[in-house]
């Protein structure tokens, strides 16, 4: 897995994100801090708002700034991002109104909703061959990972010397970084799409994404990972302190269990891949995650807890870490920005759901009673997976262009033996998917 950062291009880049990824760590652990010591007993409502304000950013923004990004000259706009989000990050130690808080927030995370999708669409262009991009993948789950487990360190270190308005330091540093990074990267030329408008553009990532089988299939699984990766995030701290009457170091090892699962699976997914199929990868992997999510009612230990988080971690990496290899399949190079674009936007938007549906489930009906509801829900975006992702997701599909003359440059260029056959995308000469 290792070996793809021997390409100089790409070793940049994923050193620009895992810089970029804890400068983002730390922002979240200061970003509490600093809320609590705002608004104090309403610290949680204060995050709640700041968290729902970054789905709405991730959701509106990524589509938007991704029909104008692919456009202009990739370095010039990840470099101009980075920028906005430091100078984002310095004013924020600054704040003295919640206010201000959910500004910055809302300009910082549009900020990353531009840029993520507009990173991930350049990974394949650096790395063209299938089994690179597949170690780049899991190299990028790993970088999530381990910034679950790094930023808190870290971040509890430099607690210990310093205030935490000069976490929001660490920050501007780890994004000066990555446009540094990035800089220094020399980037594959993007072929330029034909113009169109913002919506033109936002129209055909939504259309591209509902015209794909497997992508549609993709939409439930998203649903899915959503619903048992907010049990994780939102109800673990509950768990261990209000329900097993433990300690903050006690939900730390908790989140670090679920984190080990997903890293061990994103080590082997690679080797996985290269014998198995997409398909039958993650829907393996989302089962993981709906059996893990009905036995979590029947929890009634700390180990027990530690156990099924662990569990869940390799179901989620499993499921989620081979999306950009659907995405990268469905899309000629110049239409992918605005289908990873289309892709955050949906991803998010699940979780928009499924974030404050966990918290009002157990709120109402009780921690370890979240989990059947939860489990139903993922059951049955599983079920339409299985019914959308045909079991033969072949690449190459023959088909015929009854509007185009017998001598256009695209049937003449894909003839193989008499029959009209090439890898299949939704674009401009293929509108729908053949049956």
């Amino acid at each position: 897995m290792l070996e793809v950062l021997k390409n100089t291009t790409y070793r940049h880049l994923f050193l620009a994100q895992v810089i970029a990824l804890i400068g983002t760590g730390l922002i979240t652990i200061a970003l509490a801090l600093q809320a609590y010591d705002i608004a104090k007993g309403e610290a949680a409502q204060v995050l709640g708002i700041a968290l729902a304000i970054k789905m709405i950013a991730y959701i509106g923004v990524a589509p938007i700034a991704s029909a104008f990004a692919e456009r202009l000259p990739r370095k010039q706009v990840l470099v101009g991002l980075d920028v906005i989000r430091a100078l984002t990050a310095l004013c924020l130690p600054f704040v003295t109104q919640i206010w201000q808080i959910y500004i910055l927030i809302f300009i910082l995370q549009s900020a990353s909703a531009a840029f993520t999708p507009t990173f991930q669409a350049m990974i394949p262009d650096v790395l063209p061959e299938e089994k690179d991009y597949t170690n780049a993948l899991s190299l990028s789950r790993l970088a999530y990972d381990l910034e679950n487990i790094i930023s808190p360190m870290l971040a509890g270190f430099l607690l210990t010397v310093m205030s935490y308005h000069n976490l929001f330091l660490g920050t501007v540093l780890g994004f000066i970084g990555s446009a540094l990074f990035v800089v220094s990267a020399k980037l594959p030329v993007a072929k330029v799409p034909e113009f169109r408008g913002v919506y033109s553009r936002i129209k055909q990532g939504a259309k591209i994404y509902f015209n794909t089988p497997r992508l549609k299939a993709l939409l439930a699984l998203n649903l899915a990972i959503a619903s048992a990766s907010a049990v994780v995030i939102v109800n673990t701290v509950v768990l261990v302190q209000s329900t097993f009457k433990l300690t903050e170091n006690a939900t730390t090892w908790a989140f670090g269990l679920f984190g080990l699962g997903s890293m061990l699976s994103a080590f082997v997914l690679p080797r996985i891949l290269d014998k198995f199929s997409d398909r039958s990868v993650m829907l393996t992997g989302t089962t993981i995650l709906v059996i893990g999510l009905f036995s979590g009612s029947l929890i009634a230990s700390y180990n027990g807890l530690l156990a099924l988080w662990f569990v869940l971690g390799i179901g989620y990496s499993v499921s989620q870490t081979p999306t950009g290899r659907l995405i990268r399949k469905s899309a000629s190079s110049e239409n992918r920005t605005s289908l990873f674009a289309a892709q955050f936007a949906f991803s998010h938007a699940c979780w928009l759901i499924t974030y404050p549906l966990v918290g009002w489930l157990s709120t109402n009906i009780g921690t370890l009673q979240t989990f059947i509801p939860m489990a139903v829900i993922a059951m049955i975006a599983l079920t339409l997976a299985l019914r959308l992702w045909p079991k033969n997701d072949e690449d190459f599909l023959p088909h015929s262009h009854d509007d185009l003359p017998a001598d256009h440059e695209h049937l003449v260029q894909h003839q193989i033996d008499g029959v009209h056959v090439h890898a299949y995308v939704i674009d401009d000469y293929h509108q729908k998917w053949p049956k």
